[in-house]
């Protein structure tokens, strides 16, 4: 109730606070805006004050130089324009004709007759009054004076030269003082949070004039690609248009719409017929699609920090509130409350819902995705992982942290046995299917025998019906196995499983193996073929059953290397190396174990 007030009274007083809140808020994005280069001046040994007046007279100079250019251009294209009169009168004749076709275009004439259309006849005189007298025509002059005229003159030009001009005193004052605001803030903020007060204001500044910087940058290359086609093309002043729609395009939505309208109206003045009208509409309309569709929200997002979705409410909310000039400043004032919710938390909510990434780490993505069953957006993450890193690397980066997550909500919540399910066979279909990175993304076939059985029984089983028994031929040159072992319980099984799948992915021939699975009868003779022994070490520290399997593989393979892998596990019992040749707390440490041997082997 207490956040639904003070939202409610927040948004009543930007509203009602416009008039004094808008030529504020205006000075302080611009003076983020220059603060880069008065940075700059100041770098080569100008002191802060001849920096920011140096870069105000900068700013005021490309200002005048580039309003004198345009106006120039403006003056060349109103000499030119009555060469286009006769045209424009054939347009709107044609536009006239062409609506007269409509249907509904009779329809108030035939509700009320053709004679109430009907246009006087040329040197018609007015019809006489009852008493036989013609009517006199009246004319209403209103009598000004120069000073009314001066009145009205001042108070048309006053509002906007007025707004300009307080916002530039204030952007001067803000610059001025700059330092002495920020004292102030960090005053206000408290001794205790003056480290992050000073990182918050940092981020804010660097987004806003970074944000700046990729519009104009944006918008520049627009105007000049657009001037270029239109020249191309054939158009008379295309420098001049594509410098006006580069500027339009400061104001976003509505001035792209004026852009286009005005190219219509010229184009179509310019030439005989509707062709070149139409071809310089559909050359802005294809610019503008793919700029405002694929470069600008990847641009602006990341430039901004904000997700496309962001930056279009953004533009949506701060236009209905504050009008054109909350659309202006709609991107950069949302990313200032983006960045305060980094450090404040009551607006934390806003940054996490506005903010490009939602701070939510690769294994939560994975977590929150395991959960929903999305085993194909799984994938797809997966393999743009897999583009620059290994599968061991995902496995300990992403798969492991996630399902750890998983497990321990669905054990807090008890979750039902057909969620548990769901989840126990997306990681069996993700698993498998990463390690075959070219095969597409299939329903498992053998899903319903996944309520019976582990995931890691799962996978080996699945391997043994692809490859046989032994998981591939035993016809292989000596010493080029990789032995991956564990106990029959369902961690240790799976961490096996896993394991066997990325060495597999790497080039690695790895097989698993469940010790005490296989009896001496039963077990092929191949020990020569086995490279080093890879035992997944349990969650509980070194329990007896662990420790005799470990013995029996000493045993009978005993000139193979044998080495622990404990994942995930904060600490290792001080004895276990004393059982073990080597110890390895991730798959990526195991990868970089076993690819030295596998070279040996293939050398040898």
């Amino acid at each position: 109730m207490n956040a639904a007030v003070t939202a409610t009274c927040l948004l009543a007083l930007l509203h009602f606070g416009r008039p004094v809140l808008q030529p504020i808020v205006l000075a302080l994005m611009l003076s983020l805006a220059v603060a880069p280069l008065i940075r700059a001046l100041a770098g080569t040994g100008l002191s802060r004050l001849h920096a920011t007046f140096a870069t105000l007279g900068l700013v005021c100079a490309a200002l005048v130089a580039g309003g004198m250019l345009l106006g120039a251009q403006l003056l060349t294209l109103s000499d030119d324009l009555p060469q286009y009169r006769s045209e424009i009168l054939v347009k709107l004749r044609d536009v006239q004709r062409l609506a007269e076709r409509q249907p509904l275009a009779r329809f108030p004439v035939d509700l009320l007759g053709d004679e109430a259309f009907a246009a006087p006849e040329e040197g018609a005189e007015p019809r006489l009054q009852a008493d036989g007298t013609r009517p006199i025509p009246v004319e209403i002059r209103e009598h000004t004076s120069a000073k009314d005229t001066l009145t009205k003159f001042v108070a048309a030009i006053s509002g906007p030269l007025g707004e300009a001009g307080l916002v530039f005193v204030l952007l001067v004052f803000i610059l001025l003082d700059s330092e002495n605001l920020r004292e102030r803030v960090l005053r206000l903020t408290g001794q205790r949070t003056v480290s992050r007060t000073l990182k918050g204001l940092e981020d804010a500044a660097h987004g806003v004039s970074r944000f700046f910087f990729s519009q104009f940058v944006v918008n520049l290359v627009f105007g000049a690609v657009l001037a270029v086609l239109l020249w191309v093309l054939g158009l008379p002043h295309a420098a001049l248009l594509g410098v006006l729609c580069a500027l339009l395009r400061f104001v976003p939505y509505i001035g792209a719409l004026i852009a286009a309208s005005g190219i219509a109206l010229f184009a179509a003045a310019c030439g005989p017929g509707w062709a070149l009208a139409v071809y310089a509409v559909v050359i802005f309309g294809v610019l503008e699609v793919v700029l405002a569709n694929v470069i600008e929200p990847r641009v602006y997002g990341h430039s901004s920090g904000m997700s496309p979705l962001a930056v279009i409410v953004s533009a949506l909310f701060w236009s209905a509130l504050w009008g054109p000039v909350g659309l202006l400043l709609a991107t950069p004032l949302t990313l200032c409350i983006v960045v305060a919710g980094r450090y404040i938390k009551a607006l934390e909510p806003v940054s996490i819902l506005l903010a490009e990434a939602p701070n939510a780490s690769e294994a939560q993505r994975f977590y929150h995705r395991l959960l929903g069953g999305e085993a194909a957006a799984i994938v797809q993450d997966a393999r743009a992982f897999l583009r620059k890193f290994t599968l061991a690397r995902y496995c300990d980066q992403v798969l492991l942290p996630g399902v750890e997550l998983a497990v321990a909500d669905l054990r807090d919540d008890s979750a039902e046995p057909g969620q548990q399910q769901r989840v126990r066979a997306t990681i069996a279909l993700v698993t498998e299917t990463l390690g075959q990175r070219a095969a597409p993304l299939r329903s498992h076939r053998r899903r319903v025998s996944m309520l019976n059985e582990s995931i890691g029984a799962h996978l080996r089983h699945a391997r043994e019906e692809r490859l046989g028994r032994w998981q591939g031929s035993l016809e292989v040159p000596e010493r080029s196995i990789v032995l991956c072992a564990s106990l029959p319980t369902v961690r240790e099984e799976f961490l096996c499983e896993l394991l066997v799948v990325s060495l597999r992915e790497a080039g690695i021939d790895a097989r698993s193996l469940v010790l005490g699975g296989l009896d001496d009868d039963s077990r092929p003779d191949a020990e020569h073929l086995v490279s080093s022994v890879l035992v997944v070490h349990p969650a509980d520290s070194a329990p007896d059953a662990w420790l005799e399997a470990v013995g029996r593989l000493r045993a009978n393979l005993p000139d193979a290397p044998l080495v622990a892998i404990a994942p995930r596990e904060p600490a290792m019992p001080q004895a276990l190396g004393q059982h073990v040749d080597l110890v390895l707390k991730s798959f990526e440490e195991a990868l970089a174990f076993v690819t030295p041997a596998k070279a040996g082997a293939a050398g040898g």
